[in-house]
C-alpha cells in the first residue's frame, strides 16, 4: 500500500499539470512532471509517466509530442473552448451592464481557467473592466436562477420592481425608489432575453391579458411562489423571437402591422433589425418597402427618426399619426 494517499491521484495530477501548464506554444518534459508530481510527494519513474500519457491519450486527450533539438515536450492541444471562444466569452462578460464589476472579475477569473496559465495571462492583459458602466445589484445571479427555476417547474414569481428617481434634497441627488407605491407583483414568467447589454425577463400579465418585460436588475426580492403558472393564448403562442424583433429598446406598446418605405442605402439597417427574410418589395426610385409587425411606441419612433428623410411610415394611419405627434413634440422643445 503506498505511503502517501495521493499516489492514487497520480493521473488525476498529471492530467491537470498538462491543462494549467500546456497549450499549443508551451510544452512540459517529462522531467517537469516528475518535479511537479514530487511537490504533492507522488513518487514516479520516466517509464511510469510515458505509459500515463498514453492512458490519457487513450481517454481521449489530444497529447501531442514535439522535438526542439534532443529535448521531447508534450502539450495538451485541444479543449473545449478554443482561445478565441474564451475571448469571445470574456468580451462578453466586460460589455454586460447588467454584471457588476465584481460579479465580472470573477467570471472572468473562472473564464481563464478554461485554458491554459500562459494563455491565461495573456487575456487577463486584455481585461478593462474598471471603467466600464455596470450593475451594483450583486443579487443578479440569484435573481436569473429564480426566475429560471419558475419557468421550468411551470410556477409564478413574485418581486418588486425599481426605478432610479432625482431626489431633490439631501446628500444623495440619485436613489433607487419602488415602482406603483411599492407594489408586489404576481406575474407568469415566460423567457429571459438580452437586449441592448441588459437581461430581461418576459412575464405574462393575467389581469391585463398582455405580456410585460423587466428589467432583471431592477427586479428585487423575487421569489417562486406556489401558485401555478397561468396559460393563455399570450403565453402558449409566445415566440421570443418574433417578440423580440417586435420590440424596440425593450419598451412595449400596442403591436400593429406597418409598411416602412426606407432609401436603398439602408437596406442593410433594415436587414439587421428584421432579418433578411422580411417582406420587401423594391420600386424603381431608389425605395424599397418593407411589410412587418412592430410595437408603436416612442423608441421605435425614435429608431426612424435617426434616418431623417431616408425613411417614411407608409401605413397605418396610427403609425402615421403616432410619429407625426413623435416629430412634433420633440420640434416644440426648440421654439422660441
Amino acid at each position: 500500500m503506498p505511503k502517501n494517499p495521493k499516489q492514487k491521484q497520480k493521473l488525476l495530477y498529471i492530467m491537470k499539470f498538462f491543462m494549467e501548464k500546456t497549450d499549443d506554444d508551451y510544452g512540459v518534459t517529462v522531467a517537469d512532471i516528475i518535479d511537479y508530481l514530487d511537490e504533492y510527494g507522488i513518487a514516479a519513474e520516466r517509464k511510469s509517466i510515458y505509459s500515463d500519457i498514453e492512458c490519457l491519450r487513450d481517454f481521449g486527450f489530444d497529447i501531442v509530442k514535439t522535438k526542439v533539438g534532443k529535448i521531447s515536450l508534450f502539450s495538451l492541444v485541444s479543449r473545449d473552448f478554443t482561445l478565441e471562444e474564451i475571448k469571445l466569452l470574456i468580451d462578453a462578460v466586460q460589455s454586460s451592464k447588467f454584471i457588476t464589476l465584481k460579479k465580472s472579475r470573477e467570471l472572468i477569473h473562472k473564464i481563464e481557467r478554461l485554458t491554459s496559465e500562459n494563455q491565461a495571462k495573456e487575456l487577463h492583459r486584455q481585461v478593462i473592466v474598471a471603467n466600464r458602466v455596470k450593475n451594483s445589484n450583486e443579487n443578479i445571479y440569484r435573481n436569473i436562477d429564480n426566475i429560471n427555476r419558475a419557468i421550468n417547474n411551470k410556477k409564478k414569481i413574485g418581486f418588486y420592481y425599481t426605478q432610479w428617481a432625482v431626489m431633490r434634497s439631501g446628500a444623495k441627488k440619485v436613489t433607487k425608489v419602488r415602482r406603483h407605491d411599492g407594489m408586489r407583483y404576481l406575474l407568469t414568467p415566460k423567457a429571459l432575453t438580452w437586449d441592448d447589454e441588459n437581461y430581461y425577463l418576459i412575464a405574462y400579465d393575467k389581469e391585463a391579458d398582455i405580456l410585460k418585460h423587466f428589467r432583471v436588475d431592477k427586479m428585487e426580492d423575487i421569489t417562486v411562489e406556489e401558485e401555478r403558472a397561468d396559460s393563455a393564448k399570450a403565453v402558449d403562442k409566445f415566440d421570443l423571437a418574433m417578440y423580440t424583433k417586435q420590440v424596440f429598446g425593450m419598451y412595449g406598446g400596442e403591436t400593429v402591422s406597418v409598411k416602412l418605405r426606407f432609401d436603398d442605402s439602408l437596406i442593410g439597417v433594415v436587414v439587421d433589425r428584421f432579418s433578411d427574410k422580411v417582406f420587401l418589395q423594391p420600386h424603381n426610385d431608389g425605395t424599397f418597402t418593407v411589410s412587418t409587425e412592430v410595437m408603436l411606441s416612442p423608441q421605435f419612433y425614435g429608431w426612424l427618426f435617426s434616418f431623417g428623410d431616408k425613411v417614411k411610415v407608409a401605413s397605418p394611419k396610427a403609425a402615421k399619426d403616432g410619429f407625426t405627434a413623435y416629430l412634433g413634440s420633440v420640434a416644440k422643445l426648440y421654439e422660441k
